[in-house]
């Protein structure tokens, strides 16, 4: 695997992590459920600051902020895990849910990526 490929998944996770649209306030985040987090995502796409992100039911996943990338997401447990090649690790993630259609991706380390689910 080159350094390249290798910077280029760090820069997405880096992205994905960092990006904050206007969130709802603190106090009205709701920690979701598994099947809820997997109906709340399957064939549905998400806005973030300056990205946008469609979850598929077949399991594939397409992030693109000016250039796409494709990778795979699934529910394991109570969480959100997503996985971008060419590295074969999958991170994952708690999932809340914010007044209207906001979402929050919220990793082990407390970092947080908040976007709002689009109307399909």
């Amino acid at each position: 695997m080159g350094i390249a490929k290798m910077t280029q998944g760090a820069v997405l996770l880096l992205v994905a992590l960092t990006a904050r649209p206007a969130a709802a306030g603190s106090d009205d985040w709701v920690r979701m459920s598994g099947p809820e987090i997997g109906e709340l995502l399957t064939d549905r796409s998400a806005r973030y600051e300056s990205a946008s992100q469609h979850f598929y039911a077949s399991g594939r996943t397409l992030y693109d902020a000016g250039r796409p990338s494709w990778g795979y997401w699934r529910v394991e447990g109570d969480e959100y895990c997503s996985q971008w090649p060419p590295g074969d690790l999958w991170d994952c993630y708690s999932v809340d849910r914010g007044k209207g259609d906001m979402i929050r991706f919220v990793a082990r380390d407390g970092s947080t990526s908040e976007g709002q689910m689009l109307s399909e």
